[in-house]
């Protein structure tokens, strides 16, 4: 246990630490009409049972201040991301506290000590075991409301990462799309593509015929073409089979097109949803007696007029080429035609030109944007 003048900083080791560490944030953001929370199911798997877990270390904090629990982190140090980008980083994520600048400079105090025993220089963060784990502190967008998978946070958050010496590492935005009335242009882009480079669009009959025949080269090509992505770590087996099991059966397979060449290779694919945002915060964090209901009336039965865009991968050798049209010519007249209007993009770095430029041809508009901060450790 470590302190900073009146906060005390508890590594957590028990299930009811762990509780308390989940519960945290969704007590710090009860009222908050912009908070979509994280399911407390998922962060505590994410903590315990996570295949990450079997090369990387982790250790999640909980302040206390006057008694009272009063922030948490995560520190982890993801060695094969280290070894991808020649680096000696801990980095934190799941950090939430109070209004309290004594608060988070404690907490990130522990991070750095924690990081340095085991050889780390430099601290990272906030971002966690892989990109597909909520990352970034928001910078813009405070009123807006966030989406399933990604963090949203008080303004007083980056003021604090200030004033502890962070410095800006990485930003990624967020827009917001009109669906466009007519999307037959896309459609004469997206044969002319075809015809040029031999591919063929394909949409899964079900989601049995997804996870038979397709899941595994998804993550096999977001392996392939996020591998120069800020922070990522290649994903082994363990790890595409969990993401699999947690997300592909409940995809709706019109909204997941994919791209394949001439001899069967799957070179691009899109992961939509209809958004859970508001669902979601229904749930107060918690599947069970009842939040599941909400979920399910949001994927089957009720859609709001929103789909995320959640994932979005090119093979190496076809960026440039225009396949984005394909994906836009399959899902757009389908989401139209279930009442969609808007599409929010999820988190794209401003640095990937390649991403930026496909919103372009849509009326859109920049929502968020979020952070990753560096730091020395001294």
């Amino acid at each position: 246990m470590t302190s900073s003048s009146t906060v005390k900083i508890v590594p957590v080791e028990t299930k009811k630490q762990l509780r308390q560490f989940i519960q945290f944030s969704l007590d710090l953001y009860k009222d908050n009409p912009y908070y979509v929370p994280e399911l407390a199911m998922d962060t505590r798997a994410c903590l315990t049972t996570n295949p990450a877990l079997k090369f990387c270390q982790a250790q999640p904090f909980l302040a206390y201040k006057d008694g009272k629990i009063a922030g948490r982190v995560v520190a982890l140090i993801n060695p094969r991301a280290n070894q991808t980008w020649n680096t000696t980083d801990v980095r934190f994520n799941w950090i939430d506290f109070i209004e309290d600048y004594d608060v988070c400079a404690a907490l990130l105090d522990a991070v750095s000590a924690w990081g340095k025993e085991r050889g780390m220089n430099r601290l990272e963060g906030p971002i966690g075991f892989i990109d597909y784990d909520r990352e970034g502190c928001l910078v813009e967008g405070f009123d807006k409301m966030s989406t399933m998978s990604l963090a949203y946070c008080y303004p007083y958050y980056s003021q604090f990462f200030d004033r502890y010496g962070l410095q800006k590492d990485v930003d990624w935005v967020e827009y917001r799309i009109t669906m466009p009335e007519e999307t037959e242009r896309f459609s004469r882009m997206a044969d002319v593509i075809s015809r040029r480079y031999d591919l063929h669009l394909k949409i899964f009959k079900n989601n049995k015929d997804l996870l038979k025949n397709g899941a595994d080269d998804i993550f096999n090509l977001l392996n392939e073409c996020y591998a120069k992505l800020y922070g990522f770590s290649h994903l082994d087996d363990d790890q595409v089979q969990t993401l699999i099991k947690n997300y592909i059966p409940f995809v709706n397979v019109n909204m997941l097109p994919t791209i394949y060449d001439k001899n069967g290779k799957m070179v691009g694919c899109a992961i939509m949803i209809p958004s859970l945002a508001k669902a979601v915060q229904k749930t107060r964090g918690h599947l069970f007696p009842f939040g599941w209901w909400h979920l399910v009336k949001a994927l089957y039965l009720k859609y709001d007029d929103t789909i995320e865009f959640l994932l979005v991968g090119v093979s190496p050798e076809y960026r440039g080429k225009g396949l984005n049209a394909l994906i836009v010519s399959s899902v757009f007249p389908y989401a139209k035609k279930k009442g969609f209007k808007y599409c929010e993009t999820n988190a794209n770095l401003e640095s990937n030109a390649s991403i930026q430029a496909l919103w372009k041809s849509f009326e859109h508009e920049l929502v968020k944007r979020r952070r990753s901060y560096i730091k020395p450790i001294a």
